[in-house]
């Protein structure tokens, strides 16, 4: 039986805090403890992926050439480094930022909360794709901000959709919301990712609405076929866009390192509201790699690993779950999104999955709204080898048989 929670100190919590006591935020409910299950869980690169060798070296190097400059607050001249390597890869994307409008972060999640504490107060309404990445629901959640959430299809987020729901709050009478939070490449957790007329029309209506674009572009450069559009800071002519990156996808995730680039203005403030140091030691190392030129070829080792693992999952989907499936068909990142035959609910399946030797998470999970994904789950396939991935997806097809019976 649970033990009652201890609530000495309610009294204590901040407001946001105490307003959320006795129920779960988003992100709580992990997956069961199934050691010898296959993990489709969670989105962790696959182990190999890890340029060990190349950070060594790094490592090595910057401790030998700068020593207690490296190790003291500031870091040294290999964090100028990066900040030149992580504007070089922007250039490449198309994107023209300065110095000025480059801030280093201690990861993607660092660079959420920071853009959080700049701009929001407990109640403004933010606006979320409906599914989203259930951890930056979490971020947000934590801010006190008010969710709305605004449907996506396979071309990522319906600009028709954003405009009825901005349209609908200002018959209302009720505010605009402050920003507005996107995944536009290969969207987490549905796989989608936003065409450029789309782009250019969310452009258009946070001018015309007054709302910042918080554009989180995690896996921008995990694309294995085809041509991705402009990202939405190179159509960006008015600065409304603040735009996350990190290296978590493309180098390793304990390195914990990201950056935010955005206009001047929002840039020095958010600066500002960035509480607590970066790692500069890790920026060195990681400013050192890309001056040694490992980051592309790297990258391209990255594409050819993903994309295997990517297609023995949808063979696997194809050759397993039963009729009245679907899935989405991304052309890069880590996920992609199942819908199982009616009647099956994701999170109520997830024990028996277990039991038969897959997790995953359920997609109730990534919505605003209660009720809402209830047959659908999102898988990764980033992490396991291409076997695993196969016998994982069997025991889904397995489990969900099971419970359809």
């Amino acid at each position: 039986m649970t033990e009652p929670r201890d609530d000495r100190f309610d009294h204590l919590f901040a407001s946001t805090v105490r307003e959320r006591l006795g129920r779960e935020g988003y992100g709580s409910s992990a997956s069961p403890n199934a050691e010898d299950a296959v993990p489709l869980t969670y989105g962790f690169p696959y182990p190999d992926s890890f340029p060990t060798a190349a950070l060594e070296a790094a490592t090595e190097t910057v401790l030998e050439e700068e020593g207690a400059d490296a190790l003291q607050y500031g870091g040294g001249e290999n964090v100028d480094r990066l900040r030149d390597g992580l504007l070089a890869r922007e250039e490449a994307r198309g994107i023209d930022a300065t110095r000025e409008q480059l801030l280093l972060t201690n990861g993607a999640t660092h660079a959420l909360d920071a853009v959080c504490s700049t701009f929001l107060d407990p109640g403004d309404e933010v606006l979320v794709e409906a599914p989203t990445f259930v951890w930056s629901l979490a971020v947000l959640d934590n801010r006190g901000a008010a969710l709305t959430g605004v449907e996506i299809d396979e071309n990522g987020l319906d600009p028709d959709a954003l405009e009825a729901t901005l349209e609908a709050r200002e018959a209302a009478d009720e505010p605009t919301p402050k920003l507005l939070y996107t995944i536009p490449e290969f969207q987490n957790p549905t796989g989608a990712t936003l065409s450029r007329e789309r782009r250019e029309r969310v452009l258009e209506l946070a001018e015309e609405y007054d709302f910042l674009i918080v554009a989180d572009d995690a896996y921008g450069e995990l694309r294995f076929s085809g041509e991705s559009p402009p990202p939405l800071s190179a159509l960006d002519d008015s600065g409304r866009v603040i735009r996350l990156g990190t290296v978590s996808k493309t180098i390793a995730p304990g390195v914990r390192t990201g950056w935010i680039v955005a206009h001047e203005a929002l840039a020095d403030q958010i600066g500002g509201m960035a509480a607590g140091g970066t790692n500069t030691f890790t920026q060195s190392v990681l400013g050192r790699y890309f001056d040694a030129g490992h980051y592309e070829p790297t990258l391209d080792d990255l594409l050819a690993g993903y994309e295997r693992r990517r297609d023995a999952m949808l063979d696997s989907l194809e050759r397993h779950l039963p009729p009245g499936s679907s899935w989405t068909e991304p052309a890069g990142g880590f996920f992609l999104w199942v819908t199982l035959p009616a009647g099956v609910d994701t999170e109520e399946l997830l024990p028996l999955a277990a039991e038969e030797g897959v997790t995953y998470l359920p997609g109730e999970r990534f919505f605003v709204e209660d009720g809402r994904g209830t047959r659908s789950a999102r898988l990764s396939f980033s992490h396991c080898s291409p076997e695993d991935l196969e016998a994982g997806v069997a025991a889904l097809a397995r489990a969900t048989e099971t419970y359809l019976e």
